[in-house]
């Protein structure tokens, strides 16, 4: 078998870059070692920047993601006994958030690849990356796939990144001292917006995901055993770090999932070698705090389309050549931007008196300062696209 893109990986990243390559006339086929309904089922991102929902849109693929998303014009920030509203509207005006499950995202996608014709194959087994450096094809299952480009969209557990010989890559890391312990409830969301709340007991995020559906995320060790956090001791330990602000009551309910997520920031550089390309959770991985990485693969695909466009249908390699670095100015801002959302609202272990009122301090500062409040506002409903 032969394609132009050779994609590894049916997550956003694959399936979106898959789209837009066709869109400009490009062949490729994706490779996917998941079923398509575990990939459909998969609870991941829920909040896309204004970047991503107009890409998604203007890609034909965006409108159930406009009948049903959730456009959200601010978040809270809730500290000390008081609640903290950032103004998208006021401080980054037409630019905003959309809640909407990054499953949700597949399932367009998918639905979008399979209605144009597209080649997405699903349950492929022992997909493997062959020269890289110059004539690159893939083999799974005993077939073989000749292509002229590689996108490696299989995240961080993928085999593309482990496909780059040794010596090549750079990798930076952080880990931080804690995760997330993450839920999904049967209950209507108790806030019309997102709440951030910094807790002696540690931080807690309200989220949502429909009107029926709500996302809690609760700090806690990272080594933490869902085992151990039945369903009274969650929603307590919610009410404990949530219910903080007069007037607001937790409304509780089913639980329908949980996991444990652990907090870590990842950068590989450069994101490509030969005729691979690294996109998504494949090169990069930020702390949720941020909610930055859904919208860092939608990014990377954006620059990847344009220079394999270029490549394709002129020939030049210059959008190529300068992928990685396009890519990463944006990484290392929302490596930067998640870090900081995490340190400003988490405990940590480490800090002392002097350090809890330092954050504190930070806290306030963000809140009463329009310049600092706007910095917040910008860097999460995203920087806009180039």
């Amino acid at each position: 078998m032969r394609t132009q893109v050779g994609i590894i990986g049916a997550g956003p990243a694959g399936l979106l870059l898959s789209h837009l390559l066709h869109l400009r006339g490009i062949s490729s086929v994706v490779l996917e070692k998941r079923s398509r309904d575990y990939v459909e089922r998969r609870v991941r991102a829920g909040v896309l920047e204004q970047g991503t929902v107009d890409t998604l849109v203007e890609a034909g693929v965006g409108g159930r993601l406009l009948r049903e998303g959730l456009p959200h014009h601010g978040i809270e920030l809730r500290y000390g006994g008081a609640g903290h509203r950032i103004p998208f509207e006021k401080l980054v005006p037409g630019r905003a958030i959309t809640v909407y499950g990054q499953q949700e995202v597949v399932k367009d996608l998918i639905a979008a690849r399979l209605e144009a014709g597209g080649d997405v194959r699903f349950e492929v087994e022992d997909v493997a990356i062959h020269s890289p450096e110059d004539r690159p094809y893939l083999t799974f299952g005993g077939e073989r796939l000749d292509c002229d480009v590689i996108a490696g969209c299989d995240g961080f557990h993928g085999v593309s990144r482990p496909s780059v010989p040794p010596g090549v890559l750079r990798t930076y890391e952080r880990d931080y001292p804690f995760a997330w312990l993450g839920i999904l409830a049967r209950v209507a969301p108790s806030s019309e917006e997102l709440i951030y709340a910094r807790n002696e007991r540690g931080f807690a995020l309200h989220s949502m995901r429909t009107p029926e559906i709500s996302r809690f995320y609760l700090q806690v060790p990272p080594d933490a055993d869902v085992a151990e956090w039945p369903d009274e001791r969650i929603w307590a330990e919610l009410k404990a770090r949530l219910e903080t602000v007069p007037g607001f009551a937790l409304t509780t309910g089913e639980i329908i999932e949980k996991g444990v997520t652990p907090m870590r920031g990842f950068v590989t550089e450069p994101m490509q070698y030969g005729r691979l390309y690294l996109a998504g959770d494949a090169a990069h991985i930020v702390p949720p705090t941020g909610a930055k990485g859904l919208n860092l693969a939608v990014a990377d695909v954006r620059v990847l389309t344009e220079a394999l466009a270029a490549f394709f249908h002129d020939g030049s390699t210059g959008l190529l050549d300068g992928y990685s670095e396009a890519c990463l100015k944006r990484v290392w801002r929302a490596q930067h931007f998640s870090w900081w959302m995490t340190t400003l609202l988490h405990t940590f272990d480490s800090d002392d008196d002097y350090g809890r009122r330092l954050q504190l301090s930070h806290l306030d500062y963000v809140t009463s300062s329009e310049v600092a409040a706007t910095t917040l506002a910008e860097n999460y409903v995203g920087l806009p696209f180039p």
